[in-house]
């Protein structure tokens, strides 16, 4: 391709460019005609044509420098605007990555193969039409008292963040319709974007959206955005959300870049789930993201849990004497809806069960008990497959990845034992391979395996005549039960309506379902998150069981007419944990006061800001001598003395697809002075990548505020 003539323009365009380039600004181009900034444009790259973002425009190039020019200009759509570029920027910023690679990975990827002409015709289409079917109307429901004082709030306060604290049960969902409703009709052009935090929870939410929005504002109003859609179906609404068409985007975390240029509230459902930080790629929290958006927006942002992670809980403290308080503003709904009950944790010593024992007698007696009733129960063990591990008594053979350090996971549904981290599978041996043993056996326990064991103790017992009689009907909802399309829905719907008598599952069934007849929740075996090494253990834990008991008794009619109580129940080794004790009295705040003064005293945050670099090697001794030459590189930094560097060490699956990886942590109380240092140390990571240092390193990266170490 012939270099462009210099005369005309200069402008500065993103674009994706290979994440170890050491390329993280924006590059130039000759234009023959100006561009706003935030045009979508198709320039060379390399021996490519790819998409580009223009930045602005640009000083003039060095004597001598050779430019290339804009190959197309994607007319027909409004520039995106300067807060999108904004957003894009803090996040590369913040997050220590290329402004390309961040402004590319928030459109959608089929935009990024259209030409101009290809363009012009998709947007020359009509959007499809939504069945009559799904939009039946939701007529909004009379807010209770707590939930109009919340409402009332947010009508009163300015725009920036505030932290719904809302039980499970409390009807947070009908407090994102109403606000939503009401700044919909307040405001012909705004818009809303609405966030979850897992793909499975979008088309329950999506389903009432649209039955509440799409009679009032038409059936494209409401749109989602996820990596479960196709690439035609995420150019859709995207399309429709930055021409301004959709009023309300229902999303994933990707969701947090959609350009939305009239944005005026930002709702993060379940804002203290781990699933709103990427851990691909930029990896950003779209939670702490959607505050920064909102700030530079002038939108209102409402984060909802009941159970809010500790950073959004201390940022949400009250003032008190010598403390100005936290930057949101915390708003209570402590009562469920219909004044029904939260429900009565019961605590199941396993010290004092016979040897072996996996379910309680009492437990399983509790449940044959719902079963007879008509009532639901499920069952939450956060292990999927059959068992763990394989293993033989002879020799102590264990079914260990042959390209990970870690254990390859028995499936007996398929007789399979498959590695959970780098997907490596085998049909099992029918003899132990390194001694020929034929007693090999399963150790440990999964969903598959509880599933099985549980048909096993509710032999016997019998589903009302009501309810068409029979045995116990079990369901199984995890990672390797919903692979197919199609299937998770299935098996939700078949748990709403009646058909399913107990669910077992893992976190997936925990989190934001509204299973109006389950009355009794297990927890069986949660006590590995009491001791583990990671500092947040004990609060993903507090909140997995909170949520997963809510799932109880959440119609307190139907629950009344049955004569019948919500019961959570907690298998343990260590009932007297002080966990458990807040658990029992569903006291969020008492658990949340008792881990922050923990953390206060560690030093952690949110008293401490933290990074992690991480390498990827052939052996683990290249990675963790490039982590401690990278840590060297940055003695002579003012800020070295401010930020704690901590010495390398192997991650906890040191070995992922024969590839080595270590980590090294980097701490310090001044945030201020752990950006400065990160900014300055990744162009020294890229030299020493290049170097003798670097040889034998795959890849490398920095992970702000990591969720896990």
């Amino acid at each position: 391709m012939k270099e462009a003539s210099q005369s005309g323009s200069r402008v500065r365009v993103a674009v994706q460019t290979p994440a170890h380039s050491g390329i993280s600004e924006p590059l130039t181009y000759i234009t023959p005609n100006p561009l706003a900034a935030g045009t979508l444009v198709r320039v060379p790259l390399g021996q490519r044509e790819v998409l580009g973002v223009v930045w602005g425009g640009a000083a003039a190039e060095p004597e001598g420098a050779a430019l290339r020019a804009v190959s197309a200009v994607l007319e027909g759509l409004p520039p995106l605007s300067e807060g999108w570029r904004d957003l894009v920027e803090f996040a590369a910023r913040y997050y220590q990555r290329a402004v390309g690679e961040v402004a590319l990975a928030g459109l959608p990827p089929q935009l990024r193969e259209l030409g101009a002409d290809q363009l012009a015709r998709r947007l020359a289409r009509k959007p499809r039409a939504v069945p009559d079917a799904a939009v039946d109307g939701d007529t909004a429901r009379l807010p209770t008292p707590e939930q109009a004082a919340v409402l009332a709030e947010l009508r009163s306060g300015d725009a920036g963040a505030f932290l719904l604290h809302g039980s499970t049960g409390s009807g947070k969902t009908e407090v994102y319709l109403q606000a939503v409703a009401e700044l919909l009709e307040a405001d012909p052009e705004a818009q809303a974007l609405v966030m979850v935090p897992e793909i499975n929870l979008t088309p329950q939410l999506e389903a009432r959206f649209i039955a509440r929005f799409a009679p009032i504002y038409g059936a494209g109003a409401v749109v989602s955005m996820h990596s479960g859609m196709t690439n035609p179906q995420r150019l859709g609404s995207w399309l429709a959300a930055h021409l301004g068409r959709a009023r309300i985007v229902l999303g994933t975390r990707m969701a947090i870049f959609a350009s939305l240029p009239k944005l005026a509230l930002i709702v993060v459902d379940e804002e203290h789930d781990p699933s709103y930080k990427q851990q691909e790629g930029a990896r950003y929290s779209a939670r702490d993201l959607a505050v920064w958006r909102g700030r530079r927006e002038g939108a209102k942002v409402l984060l909802g849990s009941a159970t809010p992670s500790l950073e959004s809980w201390w940022g949400s403290r009250p003032p008190s004497d010598g403390d100005a308080g936290g930057r949101y503003r915390r708003l209570a709904m402590p009562s469920r809806v219909g004044a029904g009950d939260l429900p009565t944790v019961r605590l199941v010593d396993m010290t004092l069960q016979p040897p072996r024992t996996r379910l309680s007698a009492a437990l399983v007696d509790a449940i044959a008990q719902r079963v007879a009733r008509g009532e639901q129960s499920m069952l939450l063990l956060n292990r999927r497959g059959y068992a763990p591990v394989l293993a033989c008594g002879d020799c102590g053979w264990k079914s260990e990845c042959p390209h990970c350090s870690a254990y390859r996971v028995f499936h007996k549904i398929d007789r399979s034992l498959r590695c959970h981290h780098c997907g490596f599978a085998e049909r099992v041996p029918r003899a132990c391979p390194a001694c020929g043993n034929l007693d090999i056996a399963p150790v440990g326990r999964g969903t598959e395996r509880l599933e099985e064991e549980l048909a096993e103790l509710l032999v016997g017992v019998q589903r009302p005549d009501s309810e068409g009689g029979g045995p116990v009907r079990i369901a199984r909802i995890d990672a390797d039960s919903t692979r197919h399309e199609g299937a998770l829905a299935q098996q939700l719907a078949q748990v709403h309506d009646g058909t399913v008598d107990v669910l077992v599952g893992t976190q997936m069934i925990a989190k934001g379902h509204d299973f109006r007849r389950i009355t009794l929740v297990a927890a069986i075996n949660p006590d590995g998150a009491l001791f583990s090494s990671d500092f947040r253990a004990p609060e993903r834990l507090f909140s997995l069981l909170m949520q997963s008991g809510g799932r109880a008794g959440r119609d307190s009619a139907w629950l009344a007419a049955q004569g019948s109580r919500a019961e959570m129940w907690i298998q343990s080794f260590h009932p007297q944990h002080p966990l458990f004790a807040a658990l029992r009295r569903h006291d969020y705040p008492a658990f949340a006061e008792q881990q922050l003064e923990e953390r206060r005293g560690a030093s952690l945050p949110p008293f401490a800001f933290q990074a992690l670099l991480r390498a990827d090697a052939r052996t683990q001794e290249a990675a963790q001598a490039f982590l401690t030459a990278a840590s060297a590189a940055v003695d002579d930094l003012p800020e070295a003395a401010a930020v704690q560097r901590y010495p390398a060490v192997p991650l906890a699956i040191q070995r992922v697809a024969n590839v080595e990886r270590a980590q090294m942590l980097v701490e310090s109380e001044s945030r201020v002075a752990l950006q400065r240092l990160l900014a300055q140390w990744h162009p020294r990571l890229h030299a020493l990548r290049r170097g003798p240092e670097g040889q034998g390193i795959i890849r490398w990266l920095v992970d702000v505020d990591p969720q896990a170490i």
